[in-house]
């Protein structure tokens, strides 16, 4: 079974980097606590993590162009 907890919010660009670094600082330590929403979830990453990064420009021509970065973070637990 899959616990999934998502959230979406609009940040200013100087707070989602602070988000990211707040992520990283905590995925540093031997657990990692990440905050979604009014919930802290405390995960346990092992030292090595499945990192991917991907990028999508889209061009279009009425509703403008828009950029997306994802990252994904993928490890199982011991």
């Amino acid at each position: 079974m899959a616990n999934r907890t998502t959230s979406a919010e609009r940040l200013d660009r100087e707070a989602a980097a602070a988000r990211l670094e707040a992520v990283a600082a905590s995925l540093r330590a031997d657990e990692c606590t990440v905050r979604v929403d009014n919930k802290d979830i405390t995960l346990r990453p092992t030292d090595a993590i499945e990192f991917q990064l991907d990028v999508v420009e889209k061009q279009a021509m009425f509703r403008g162009d828009r950029e997306t970065v994802q990252i994904e973070l993928d490890w199982r637990p011991e």
